[in-house]
């Protein structure tokens, strides 16, 4: 099977993926979760012409000419309005979210006062609206303020809180298996043999699904034999897993026993094998419902493609509308060499300019064993195939490694 592009196994990947089915969720557990059907205002923030400041309530006309004295008929703390009206000469003391008084029109802030006993004298004249937020300055009943599809954040949840959800409508979170290959591999915290490495793919891709809105489902190891991939694999069906993802196995060693197996369990494959760096073997398909992402063995290679295909996957799943892939630009921070034919992401430190500029630099060695240099970046420098070398002032097409 040829190679193909970025583009061409991210379309087949999300050509037929449909979003899961909704549920009803507290919205003190909303975050980090996709909308499923827009939010209306369930009322008008603020309900009533509202105080800005701690002070008093007053006729704008009745201190336009300063020093003023006024006669404080009462008081209006936050949640206790006072129910009488403001006349001529007249002032109500005031709090910061109080409702402004019948006949008030204008806030004096209590710095610019001198009281007496129960008399006010004003320093300064304000205009009619100072330090007034009026009804529905914020929203109005009604009004759609969140769209379906959007990820929410602390900032939407604060907002769906004020318009009075209590619950909101979100899609299901995908269900992740995840299955490390190799006999090589051992867990953390194990002793490994003297041909064997500490298993890493399988946490960091845990924690990638987490951020992506997911649930992973950790499957273990499955050691070089076709019975024990068989078993793992099935597993994930039993689990009722929305999407499997396999580390390693799927190249063209002889003991590179992933992608038989699947075709033995019914998976059709929809391609293998990337023009990218890193990340060439990368496998997807699936077994009935079940969609089948094949990532490389190689710790960064997994991470990589983690973000260009997993990310999208399940953002898809979730009925998110997010672009797949986020480019910005940088600055080159040093020059790098022509590029062959194959899409590459290089690993980089990001930083800024005294002009506040993006500028980016690529760490000289880019081995996709090397996990520490993938900690180090703050992004991957994107070079299409054949691209030229490019000189450090250049700008490159940049992705920022924090995926949220």
């Amino acid at each position: 099977m040829a190679l193909i592009s970025v583009d061409e196994a991210l379309a087949r990947l999300l050509r037929d993926v449909k979003p899961l089915e909704t549920e009803a969720i507290p919205l003190a557990r909303a975050n980090g979760r996709v909308l499923a059907a827009p939010l209306f205002a369930r009322r008008t923030q603020p309900p009533f012409a509202a105080s800005a400041m701690d002070g008093y309530a007053v006729r704008a006309a009745d201190i336009a000419q300063v020093p003023a004295t006024l006669e404080i008929i009462g008081e209006a703390p936050a949640g206790h309005g006072f129910s009488g009206s403001v006349g001529p000469g007249e002032a109500v003391r005031i709090f910061t979210g109080a409702p402004v008084p019948d006949g008030a029109d204008a806030i004096l802030i209590q710095e610019d006062t001198e009281r007496n006993g129960n008399r006010v004298t004003a320093l300064e004249s304000v205009p009619q609206g100072n330090f007034v937020r009026k009804a529905g300055l914020d929203f109005t009943e009604g009004q759609e303020l969140i769209a379906a599809g959007r990820r929410l954040n602390f900032r939407d949840i604060a907002l769906a809180a004020a318009m009075n959800h209590a619950k909101v409508h979100a899609v299901r979170r995908p269900r992740v298996a995840i299955l490390a290959t190799g006999d090589e591999l051992v867990l953390p915290g194990q002793e490994p043999g003297p041909d064997q490495i500490i298993a890493s793919n399988s946490f960091g891709v845990a924690a990638f699904v987490e951020d992506c809105g997911g649930n992973p489902i950790d499957l273990g190891i499955a050691a070089d034999t076709e019975e024990a991939l068989a078993i793992k694999i099935g597993k994930a069906v039993e689990e009722k897993a929305d999407v499997l993802v396999t580390l390693g196995g799927a190249s063209v060693g002889d003991h590179d026993l992933v992608q038989d197996v699947l075709g033995s369990q019914g998976m059709e494959l929809a391609f293998w094998r990337i023009a990218m760096r890193p990340g060439k073997p990368l496998m997807a398909g699936h077994i009935g419902p079940v969609r089948v992402l094949g990532l490389p063995g190689n710790p960064v290679s997994s991470l990589v493609c983690s973000l260009l295909f997993l990310k999208p996957l399940l953002l898809t799943l979730q009925g998110a509308q997010i672009p797949p892939r986020t480019m910005e630009t940088a600055r080159l921070g040093a020059s790098i060499a022509e590029n062959d034919r194959r899409e590459d992401y290089i690993r980089a430190r990001l930083s800024f300019d005294e002009q506040g500029n993006a500028v980016v630099t690529a760490f000289e060695r880019q081995d996709s064993s090397m996990l520490a240099t993938m900690t180090a970046a703050d992004a991957l420098i994107v070079r299409s195939p054949h691209a030229p070398a490019a000189s450090a002032g250049e700008i490159v097409p940049i992705l920022r490694l924090d995926i949220r």
